[in-house]
């Protein structure tokens, strides 16, 4: 992984959340200023006020940043979904990139780059194809919401700066997101497949999202699209036995289908779909993976 010596000042929304807040540690942990954007007014030197709903941001608290990492957006697999809720994700998403864009834009002086957190929802369901950065935007709503989601990113572009979207796959982590509902629930002897099992699922361990993040920040010939997924997806079935090796548990319960729809609402097409995503320019560009396996990353997350 490529690292640059210099000491930096990096602006970070959604600094609270699994993946932003593990990214603020490394980041001070290698002596660099971070600032974090938050939804009141500003009480410390290293926070920025912002409120993604009003497109506002205090951009005069951005003067001077190196890079900006755009993390923010209401959690996807939090709650069931419905239409009220289908808004708030893709509200959350366009509007806080727009209001973060616009302001990078407004600056005389802009940071060399933004980062913006995206996810391989852009595929849409690819079944057992893989497909890199190269590949179309899928169908359905996630799709729809990432093809408006990177395109908010605009006028940031538009004012020289390199932007570079992180499409993020499954974050493997105890912590939260998707996998830390799961950990609970194989340490108890209850996990099994959902569905058929046979859908991929493209994983990525927390420590090489963090990693990843830096990467993207610190390489100049990155810019577009960037799918931070480890280099080998897998099943769900092979997830779930993965699992019951780290865990030593049990995996003999399948969630069904139907189950599924009624606990997720429309959001069960994702997790049953399948996604075969590669990392293909962080591979061209030298990353180095320290967890690419699934046993690894889940023995990562349960240490």
């Amino acid at each position: 992984m490529q690292r640059s010596a210099s000491r930096k000042r990096v602006a970070v929304t959604g600094a609270s959340g699994l993946i932003g807040s593990a990214l603020v540690r490394s980041l001070r942990a290698d002596g660099h200023d971070v600032l974090r954007l938050v939804r009141r007014p500003a009480r410390t030197a290293d926070e920025v006020e912002w409120d993604p709903e009003r497109l506002y941001v205090d951009a005069a608290g951005l003067v001077g940043v190196d890079a900006v990492v755009h993390l923010a957006g209401a959690g996807v697999g939090e709650r069931r979904w419905n239409e009220a809720y289908k808004k708030k994700i893709r509200d959350s998403r366009v509007l806080g990139t727009t209001a973060v864009a616009q302001a990078l834009a407004s600056l005389a002086e802009p940071p060399e780059v933004l980062v913006c957190g995206t996810a391989i929802g852009w595929y849409g369901d690819t079944g057992s194809r893989a497909v890199d950065e190269d590949a179309p935007a899928g169908t359905g709503f996630l799709p729809s919401v990432c093809v408006e989601w990177e395109a908010a990113a605009a006028p940031a572009e538009e004012a020289g700066v390199r932007v570079s979207h992180a499409r993020t796959g499954l974050v493997v982590a105890r912590e939260g997101g998707a996998w830390g509902r799961l950990f609970p629930l194989f340490r108890a002897g209850l996990g099994g497949r959902m569905g058929d099992g046979r859908q991929y699922w493209s994983f990525i361990s927390l420590h090489d999202e963090v990693a990843a993040l830096r990467h993207m920040v610190d390489t100049p010939s990155l810019s577009g699209p960037v799918n931070l997924t480890a280099p080998e997806p897998v099943t769900n079935r092979e997830v779930t036995a993965a699992m019951g090796r780290v865990l030593r548990r049990p995996t003999l319960l399948t969630v069904p289908a139907p189950a599924l729809r009624i606990a997720l609402g429309d959001f069960a097409q994702d997790v049953l779909g399948s996604q075969r995503v590669l990392p293909g320019r962080l591979l061209e560009t030298g990353f180095d993976f320290a967890f690419p396996t699934i046993d690894e990353a889940i023995r990562a997350a349960a240490r």
